[in-house]
């Protein structure tokens, strides 16, 4: 008895798909990780991305029972970092903890060498990192509104310091000009560093960055605090007023950590990622560390980071158009 061709194709055809689905149905149930995970940190050790994706691996080595490494890839304002995670297999053991200046910034400053809009599959928020509003203590003025008065007395003299053009401190102190009405003059430099140096010497009035860098100085009264970028006080400094508290309403910014893996991962590894993470940011130990370091703590799904870079995006764009920012 002879069989048909096509019912033999058809046959093989139908057992392929077979094996094909028992093959998937084998990899859904392997548990993950079932080996080392890395986490790229596109920023030099020691900042605030790079603690925060330090404390979280930490955690998570812990829950998973596999080795959570840290590997810092710094360049291009956090760009070769990115670039090598959003190149990656889409397998769960390349994973990104970017920023806002890496998500949201970037895009609007710089030639990317990836799609930014559909490199990354976001996975959740670690910590949003207030800046504070220090003041060298030679500036005559002790909070915001005496600043702004001094300001407007005298357009362009009141100088401001930044980490570098087109950084999230950088921006935010555009911001502050544009819902204050000051005119301030811009001081960049290499990095926060340098820049807090001049601060504390008077060389330069204020600066924004992070509460990690500059409550040291605050409490030994080295600089003067005016303010905190958010929309809610810093537990890290509770006494110090937001800038809507202190008088200049529509002037929120800042930064903030989160954690990406590269675009087609599964959604399965996505959402179990999501929710480790989500645990180890509500542990008490995770918290008052991170509260310690002048971040606050902040989990979320991956469709909440998604909507806050899309926020972050659509602003800080309009904030380099509008100010006519552009990298050297």
């Amino acid at each position: 008895m002879k069989t048909n061709p096509s019912k033999r194709i058809t046959i093989s055809l139908g057992f392929s798909a077979l094996l094909s689905l028992v093959a998937t149905a084998v990899f859904a149930q392997q548990p993950y990780p079932t080996k080392p995970v890395t986490i790229v940190v596109p920023f030099s050790p020691g900042g605030g991305t790079d603690i925060g994706a330090r404390l979280i691996a930490q955690k998570l080595t812990a829950k998973w029972g596999q080795t959570v490494i840290i590997d810092n890839r710094t360049g291009a304002g956090g760009l070769l970092g990115a670039d090598l995670v959003a190149k990656a297999k889409p397998d769960g053991y390349t994973l990104l903890v970017g920023n806002v200046g890496t998500q949201a910034i970037n895009q609007s400053l710089y030639k990317m060498p990836y799609n930014a809009d559909t490199a990354f599959a976001p996975i959740s928020m670690i910590a949003d990192l207030p800046f504070v509003m220090m003041a060298s203590t030679a500036v005559p003025a002790n909070n915001v509104k005496e600043f702004v008065a001094l300001a407007k007395a005298d357009p362009g003299k009141r100088t401001y310091a930044s980490s570098g053009q087109g950084g999230s401190p950088h921006l935010t102190a555009e911001i502050f000009q544009a819902a204050s009405g000051v005119k301030l003059t811009h001081v960049p430099y290499k990095g926060g560093g340098p820049a807090m140096t001049d601060l504390m010497a008077g060389h330069v009035d204020i600066l924004f960055a992070s509460i990690l860098e500059g409550s040291g100085h605050i409490k030994s009264g080295k600089l003067k605090a005016f303010a905190i970028s958010s929309a809610a006080r810093s537990p890290a400094l509770p006494d110090v007023p937001t800038l809507a508290e202190a008088g200049v309403p529509n002037s929120e910014s800042g930064s903030w950590i989160a954690m990406f893996a590269p675009a087609g991962t599964a959604q399965a590894i996505i959402d179990k990622i999501a929710a480790d993470i989500k645990e180890a940011v509500a542990l008490p130990d995770t918290q008052k560390t991170l509260i310690s370091q002048g971040a606050t703590p902040h989990s979320t799904t991956p469709a909440e980071l998604k909507a806050i870079i899309e926020r972050d995006r659509a602003r800080y764009g309009k904030v380099i158009t509008d100010r006519a920012i552009k990298v050297e």
